[in-house]
């Protein structure tokens, strides 16, 4: 990273009012974004919402039809230079030759840098060692991701741009990056990633936007997103015969529930006092010869907030 008194002070991200259209579609409409220096921060939403153009604005890969971008205190317009010195870019999609080692590879990276790590170091950090020599076109689709993720780190970034970097990896994989990701922030790395897991979110992130149509609806922390629900559990259920309770809205002012919605063939009662909740649900079930299909319970989670503000569910296409 560049020495301390080489970074300007304040956020280390900003953007103001991003437009982007493509034709008569509009990517991104007037999105504000703030990131502090040391902060891992989350940009969830659907496909289709703008993620991935916001994520390619703010990198200096499209240009915005209007509006302000400040990274790391520069502009792309007059710092392009200094800003790709001092950035990881982990894209949606890596395409690399096939027929190139690992280790040629992140050799070839690290070339586009004055200052990074060892190709050494960065290979014993994504756990890359045993696969130095083989081919890109050989590596499993979780050794690609995790090589994707060391060529943005080789040139030892201040600030790391992920966009969906654990999508197909499976569980273990998953976890080997998160805790790759917190090495970088205990060292004081700034990453701003887009995901479609909201586990991942909550695990991860500090702070997160959920977007929408290419506008941030709902901004904090996983906990004070999740609070502003109002309720700490979900009930879900369903039908036989997928059927819709006769009333939807007398289910939602029994005891114990604060809101119910439905989702597909499901229906999700908000609630804070499950104890109340279940049983009066049931009662008012059975009062009516509805039976039940299928009923879980859990604790609210980013996923219900997003379900919340946008009827969908964050994975919907």
């Amino acid at each position: 990273m560049l020495p301390a008194d080489d970074a300007a002070p304040g956020p280390a991200l900003r953007c103001r009012r991003l437009v982007k259209r493509y034709g008569d579609v509009v990517a991104v409409d007037g999105l504000d974004l703030e990131v502090a220096r040391g902060e891992c921060f989350g940009l969830l939403g659907p496909n289709g919402a703008g993620k991935t153009t916001t994520i390619e604005i703010l990198e200096g890969l499209l240009e915005p039809d209007a509006g302000e971008v400040e990274v790391l205190g520069r502009r792309w317009d007059r710092d392009a230079q200094e800003l790709r010195e001092r950035l990881g870019i982990q894209l949606q999609e890596t395409l690399l030759s096939e027929k190139l080692s690992v280790v040629e590879i992140l050799r070839l990276f690290r070339s586009f840098y004055r200052r990074g790590q060892s190709v050494d170091a960065v290979l014993g950090l994504v756990e890359l060692d045993s696969k130095r020599d083989a081919w890109f076109g050989k590596l499993s689709g979780g050794q690609k991701q995790r090589l994707a993720v060391a060529c943005a780190l080789v040139g030892a970034p201040e600030l790391l741009f992920l966009d969906e970097p654990t999508t197909g990896l499976d569980p273990q994989s998953r976890r080997q990056l998160w805790a790759l990701l917190e090495r970088f922030r205990r060292d004081g790395g700034t990453v701003l990633l887009t995901t479609h897991y909201m586990d991942e979110a909550q695990a991860l992130c500090d702070r997160v936007a959920v977007v929408d149509r290419g506008r941030v609806i709902a901004l904090g922390t996983p906990r004070e997103l999740i609070a502003s629900l109002g309720a700490e559990h979900v009930v879900e259920f369903r039908l036989e015969g997928d059927a819709a309770p006769d009333d939807p809205s007398a289910l939602a002012r029994l005891p114990g529930v604060i809101g119910m919605r439905r989702s597909g063939d499901a229906w999700l009662a908000s609630t804070s006092e499950v104890h109340l909740a279940v049983p009066a649900l049931l009662e008012a079930l059975d009062a009516h010869g509805r039976r039940l299909a299928h009923l879980t319970t859990h604790s609210a989670t980013l996923e219900d907030v997003f379900v919340h503000l946008t009827g969908r569910h964050l994975r919907d296409d």
